[in-house]
């Protein structure tokens, strides 16, 4: 038995000492040629079977079965010193084939594809006189699965076969063997036994198990045989074959069996010894069942295991109309609505370890989700063909989230052999799409993740031709739960419901602050979900969001997937809770100088903070630290989030006592949330644990504003908030101003 793997360079000659012309190989220049096949090849010019495994068992440091280091020292699995017997890798190898071979057979009769090279006709176990044997492989395969299913019944004879052998049959010892006499009592030295006629079906078991053992011996792999049979030598099976008398030997007592189990044994081993003795015979013949692409393969497995009936999907989803075919698509939950499904659209890459995902590959999978999309928002779109599914909210104009992946097969090569089914998420990989940025429910917003899935268990499941519906939905279920806490890892999201105005007015007036970034479940009436992104370079603007809206909104928590008639937990925003910088990058600057009117607004608003010093020692704790903070929260002198908070350029910071004494410094645009035992870090005296501060960062002191009293414009800020309150504002509270009223 050989072992190559499919892509590996080898030396030229150690192909062609094992392949013939009928394998087309891939030269290399160096010397070194290819084999861009995976499957099976029968040699009869050295009588022995090869296997191509796929390069899936190449790992990504080179090792064959990521242990050994050069894959042309395990070619010839026969010899003892061969690496592969160290660990029984040996008996591994020819279970990873069998699978493997099962798996191309399997294809080669779901597909007819012409990417598969078969000169083997495959059946089931044919009666004597008719055409077309199986392959060595088969055979091999239906013997030792007729020993696991027939087991009992080899049990059962034995135990009839040894039930009163080496019995003294008496009778039959007094009438034929003379005693010796010795004081007058008789002696008998022989006995004649109680053995029975030739049992036949002993005869047949010990043919079975000796040609299974004879087989073990040649491919590498264990058997367990019934206690009570004899089983002949290696060398006198291989007697029985190069003399032709297996084939003699088993037409001689073919009309001793009449039982349907025993007869399709002896089918079964006339069937091989046919095959063998034309092999050893030296006439021409040979068998191949090889796969030139078998990239082919996996994803017909995946569509099996993953994807919905092609029978029950518009044509034009996965044969698409820009020439695209879509590997795997099928209909789950939405991400949002679980009363309303959504297209997932996966594709499977047949890869080694190293091998990455090219930028076509990415491109072509968002070209996918695209159209796909496209085709359920299509006014002309059969009605029936979109039934239950929904990807445009009209209120908001927001579409819905396109769950798009890749997956790939991974072997265990702790465990080569391991069948269970494991899918894990590539943690290193994720790629999007986007055309507007911080805005989830935009068209053009689209993701990718990718996956690793047990190679054997998608192979095992695909030779047993599992069509488990709880399989299938499982594994569905398993790729929506995962999408949903990668959407959830890169965006915030909240329930919005309208305060004074009805949900549609509301949505009216804020729309272009609000585009793409909320979308309307299907089963609310009165509320939104909005998504903001965390990243950083997003938090100025989702705080200055957050500030306008709040006036037309409750806040309430959200978990994505969630019933969002059920999200009425009213929080403050939650980028407040982390302990990070709030900024605008420079680029975005520019980004929304040149394209966002609403940043220029912003500009135009900008503020002073009036703000007070306690002390001296509370000035040089702020001018050292170059830091001024103001409270968050619900309690005395706490600021809200408005605009004016958020934009606040210049701060005058004034003495408590004195209002006459004050300093204009002028502020960054980079703010903090911070909690008490950061102040306490930086020496700040509180003792308030629990509590937030909102921080402001002193960039340098200005005379930019002329200011010659601060009194006049404090006093009349004083008799605005008493005039709308009916209450004194507490002394120390922060005030802001906008630039214009100064």
């Amino acid at each position: 038995m050989k072992l190559y793997f499919e892509e590996y360079p080898y030396p030229l000659d150690l192909l062609q000492e094992n392949l013939d012309e009928e394998v087309n190989l891939s030269l290399l220049n160096n010397g070194k040629a290819k084999i861009p096949y995976v499957g099976y090849y029968f040699n009869a010019k050295i009588n022995d079977t090869v296997f191509v495994l796929p390069k899936v068992f190449i790992s990504e440091n080179g090792k064959a079965f990521d242990r050994y280091e050069n894959p042309e020292e395990i070619i010839d699995i026969s010899p003892e010193d061969n690496p592969l017997k160290k660990n029984s890798d040996d008996e591994v190898v020819f279970d990873l084939s069998m699978w493997l071979y099962q798996a191309i057979h399997h294809y080669y009769e779901r597909q007819q594809n012409t990417t598969i090279i078969s000169d083997v006709q495959l059946q089931n176990v044919r009666p004597i006189g008719e055409k077309d044997s199986k392959t060595i492989i088969e055979i091999i395969l239906a013997l030792r699965e007729f020993n696991k299913k027939h087991r009992n019944l080899f049990t059962y004879i034995s135990l009839v076969k040894s039930s009163g052998n080496n019995k003294v049959h008496w009778n039959k010892t007094i009438s034929k063997v003379r005693p010796i006499i010795k004081d007058g009592s008789p002696y008998y030295m022989e006995f004649q036994n109680k053995n029975k006629v030739i049992n036949f079906d002993e005869e047949l078991i010990c043919l079975f198990y000796s040609v299974l053992n004879y087989l073990s011996l040649t491919y590498h792999f264990k058997f367990q045989q019934v206690s009570g049979f004899t089983i002949l030598k290696s060398s006198k099976i291989k007697s029985l074959i190069e003399s032709g008398k297996g084939t003699r030997l088993l037409k001689k007592i073919r009309r001793n069996y009449f039982t349907d189990e025993l007869v399709e044994l002896w089918n079964l081993l006339y069937v091989f010894f046919e095959r063998a003795e034309l092999v050893a015979s030296g006439k021409s013949y040979h068998e191949k069942l090889l796969v030139s692409n078998f990239n082919r393969v996996f994803e017909d497995m995946i569509d099996q295991l993953l994807s919905d009936d092609r029978k029950d999907l518009p044509k034009e989803l996965y044969d698409q109309e820009d020439g695209k075919l879509v590997d795997h698509i099928y209909k789950d939950k939405s991400l949002i609505d679980e009363e309303k499904d959504i297209y997932f659209i996966g594709d499977s890459k047949y890869y080694k370890e190293t091998t990455d995902y090219g930028k076509n590959s990415i491109y072509k999978q968002f070209t996918y989700a695209k159209n796909v999309i496209q085709y359920n928002i299509n006014v002309f779109s059969n009605k029936d063909d979109v039934k239950n599914l929904r990807y445009r909210d009209t209120l908001t104009e927001g579409y819905n989230i396109t769950p798009n992946f890749f997956i790939r097969g991974k072997m265990d090569f702790e465990n080569p052999k391991n069948h269970e089914m494991e899918i894990h998420k590539n943690s290193d990989f994720e790629r999007h799409n986007e055309h507007f940025f911080n805005r989830l429910f935009d068209r053009d917003t689209l993701f990718l993740q990718s996956y690793d899935i047990n190679f054997m268990y998608v192979v095992t499941s695909y030779v047993n031709n599992s069509n488990d519906v709880g399989v299938k939905k499982s594994l569905q279920s398993l790729f929506r739960k995962n999408f949903i806490s990668f959407v959830e890892s890169r965006f915030e999201f909240s329930m919005l419901e309208p305060k004074n105005l009805t949900l549609r007015e509301a949505v009216d007036k804020n729309f272009r602050k609000l585009n793409g970034k909320i979308y309307k479940p299907c089963d609310t009436n009165e509320l939104l979900i909005l998504a903001l992104d965390k990243n950083k370079k997003f938090q100025f603007e989702n705080l200055s969001l957050i500030s306008q809206i709040e006036d037309d909104f409750y806040i309430y928590d959200y978990r994505l997937g969630t019933n969002p008639n059920e999200a009425k937990t009213n929080i403050q925003y939650k980028y407040f809770e982390m302990d990070d910088e709030i900024s605008v990058a420079a680029e975005d600057e520019v980004r929304y100088e040149k394209s966002e009117s609403r940043y220029k607004k912003y500009k135009e608003e900008e503020s002073v903070l009036f703000g007070i010093y306690k002390d001296e020692q509370h000035l040089e704790w702020i001018l050292n630290n170059k830091k001024y903070n103001v409270r968050l929260g619900n309690r005395a002198g706490a600021v809200k989030r408005t605009s004016q908070v958020i934009n606040a350029k210049y701060l005058i910071l004034y003495c408590l006592d004195n209002e006459t004494n004050y300093k204009i410094f002028k502020l960054t645009n980079k703010h903090h949330i911070w909690d008490t035992n950061k102040m306490k870090e930086l020496s700040y005296p509180t003792n308030n644990d629990g509590n937030q501060y909102y921080i402001y960062n002193i960039l340098e002191e200005t005379t930019e504003l002329e200011i010659t009293d601060i009194s006049t414009i404090l006093n009349k800020k004083y008799e605005e908030f008493e005039k709308s309150t009916g209450k004194k504002m507490d002394k120390g509270t922060p005030i802001y101003v906008y630039i214009n009223e100064i």
